[in-house]
């Protein structure tokens, strides 16, 4: 949910939009996006929306954001691209202003000097933002490694850097996330050599799952499929919109007759595919998921062949992951994962410790802010850059909401703003709130017992015995004596009530539901969640 708020008297920019993928935790929950209260409650002072690359963790939450503040956009031609795929989704292509930002073409919003600064990431067109102020240039990194080697031959642009820091840096907000690996991050082509390998000695299918944004690996898999003979086919959703937007705008280079659909698959022999597909991540709907369970309408695995699940394990994600990785084997397939063999099947798009060390050194700040990662990531990158002494003030360790207040006096906290997370349901479009979560699990731990009763609206009497339907708690065909007592139970609440409280389904089915949980509670141990139906006769 990556979101920053950049203010300089009457004029704000917001940095990033991003989305959070749901846990075990958020059941039912598709999408998590930011409290958007504080831009809200100031949409008249927002002045331009800036996107450092195309990642959803970036752009994930546009549609929303832009739901409720009427600004331009700003973002390199492809993570514009993927930006407005995005809106014309949520019908919001037609309404917003999205303007182009190139490297060393500096810009002007209200106050705000603006200049894109190109850096390597595990997606094309990444970048830093300089927001140049009267009061001293803010420079934050967005996600960046220094790779020395990209597929599309654009490196960072370390002169710029270099040059910000010359002429002096405010301060500088830089990614934390891969501060606890020491030295650097292997470049993009590093997994060139053992995909090479999988693919020479395959003798079946071979199948690659990636990030759908992810064009650097993209373009290796395309250039090995054509050098060994393979036709190459795109599966997924995300990952055939990305990769169409990607060779319309000549970002991913695809030979004549290289690609296939994947209804054409079943027509060539195992040894002639490579086929690229979505579900990296375990996602029980993404193509590589259904793969593993036989359930996807064109592709499939058979002994022998190899699968490369060519992305890192993003925590929480383990367990869909490595259960997907066991229906795979099951169905006689190979597969390759990151396992710290060498060489990999996934670098990441991070800086490690000795890139982050660069970053500061190149910089040289006045003041110094961590962003991107755990609290341990911000509280090391911090220690890291009072050991380098690349800081001539201070450094803020900032959680989410926190304020950071610069002036002529220099810079301190100032307080916090109301923050938090919004669950969206997207097949509804609606937010889940904290209640309906409470709910969920609720039933999810304990299940639901439904008690119906058919009451006589005259004697206020039950026409027949209550009748009693259970989900997720015990099997009450096997537990007769729990439904027979709770029968008791309830047929005593309603001898111990008078005609009025019989009357009231309010009244009658509270005290139903709280008799019951009681009882349920002396008898298992468990409490359901209890939903009396009253039918009146």
């Amino acid at each position: 949910m990556n979101m920053t708020a950049f203010e300089y008297g009457d004029h704000l920019v917001i940095v990033d939009c991003g989305v959070m993928f749901p846990d075990a935790e958020l059941l039912g929950v598709d999408i998590v996006i930011p409290d958007l209260t504080y831009v809200r409650e100031n949409r008249e002072r927002v002045r331009a929306i800036l996107l450092t690359h195309g990642h959803e963790d970036h752009i994930g939450a546009l549609p929303y954001v832009l739901d409720e503040v009427d600004a331009p956009v700003y973002g390199s031609p492809f993570t514009l691209a993927l930006a407005r795929a995005k809106l014309e989704e949520h019908g919001l292509a037609d309404s917003v202003e999205l303007r182009e930002m190139q490297p060393s073409k500096p810009f002007e919003v209200g106050p705000f000097h603006v200049e894109f600064i190109h850096l390597t990431h595990s997606i094309i067109e990444s970048g830093a933002l300089a927001l140049t102020t009267p009061l001293g240039t803010i420079l934050h990194t967005g996600d960046f490694k220094f790779d020395p080697t990209p597929t599309d031959a654009q490196v960072s642009d370390l002169h710029t850097l270099a040059d910000y820091g010359r002429r002096g840096v405010l301060a500088l907000f830089s990614d934390s996330t891969n501060v606890d690996r020491p030295g650097l991050t292997p470049s993009e082509r590093a997994v060139r050599e053992r995909l090479a390998h999988i693919i020479a000695d395959a003798r079946g299918r071979v199948l690659i799952s990636c990030f759908a944004t992810s064009m650097h690996r993209l373009q290796i898999v395309t250039d090995l499929a054509h050098e060994h003979g393979r036709r190459l086919c795109f599966v997924g959703r995300s990952m055939f919109q990305n990769s169409e937007i990607a060779m319309q705008m000549g970002k991913l280079h695809v030979p004549d007759g290289l690609l296939i659909p994947p209804q054409d698959l079943k027509n060539l022999p195992p040894q002639k595919v490579a086929i690229v597909l979505t579900g990296s991540q375990g996602e029980p709907m993404a193509a590589l998921s259904r793969v593993s369970v036989n359930g996807h309408r064109w592709v499939s695995v058979a002994p022998g062949d190899e699968v490369v699940v060519s992305a890192r394990v993003i925590p929480g994600n383990e367990k869909s992951i490595f259960r997907m990785i066991d229906h795979l084997y099951r169905r006689g397939a190979r597969v390759h994962y990151q396992d710290g063999s060498q060489p990999p099947v996934h670098v990441s798009g991070h800086g490690s410790a000795e890139e982050l060390k660069l970053m500061l050194n190149l910089v040289r700040p006045k003041y110094f802010v961590p962003i991107h990662g755990e609290y341990r990531q911000l509280y090391r990158h911090l220690g890291l850059a009072k050991q380098l002494a690349a800081v001539s003030e201070e450094g803020f360790l900032l959680e989410s909401g926190d304020v950071l207040e610069f002036d002529e006096q220099g810079a301190r906290r100032a307080g916090r703003v109301h923050v938090g997370r919004v669950c969206i349901d997207v097949g509804t479009l609606d937010e889940v709130e904290e209640i309906i979560l409470k709910e969920r699990r609720h039933i999810s731990e304990d299940g639901i017992v439904i008690p119906i009763l058919a009451i006589n609206e005259h004697t206020g009497q039950l026409e027949i015995q209550p009748e009693i339907v259970s989900r997720g708690f015990v099997p009450l065909d096997e537990a007769q004596d729990l439904v027979e007592s709770a029968r008791q139970v309830i047929l005593r609440t309603i001898e111990k009530s008078n005609l009025e409280e019989v009357g009231d389904w309010g009244v009658i089915k509270e005290k139903i539901r709280t008799a019951l949980r009681r009882h349920f509670n002396e008898e298992t141990g468990k409490r359901p969640m209890i939903l009396p139906v009253v039918l009146e006769v």
